[in-house]
């Protein structure tokens, strides 16, 4: 952590940031969340199916 000192004789601590991590385009098209897309493109499609059955 980083303190410094203010004139009047106060600490100011300052919290140490996390490291950046830069993700590639690669990893984030994975099976799981295109399935999960499907899923739920299929539930909507199905749920105004429903709705223009009941009335």
């Amino acid at each position: 952590m980083a303190v410094t000192r203010e004139s009047q004789g106060r600490l100011n601590v300052f919290a140490d940031e996390p490291r950046i991590e830069i993700l590639t385009k690669e990893s984030s098209g994975n099976k799981g969340s295109w399935l999960l897309t499907l899923a739920g493109v299929i539930l909507v499609i199905g749920l105004i199916a429903y709705s223009l059955t009941i009335k």
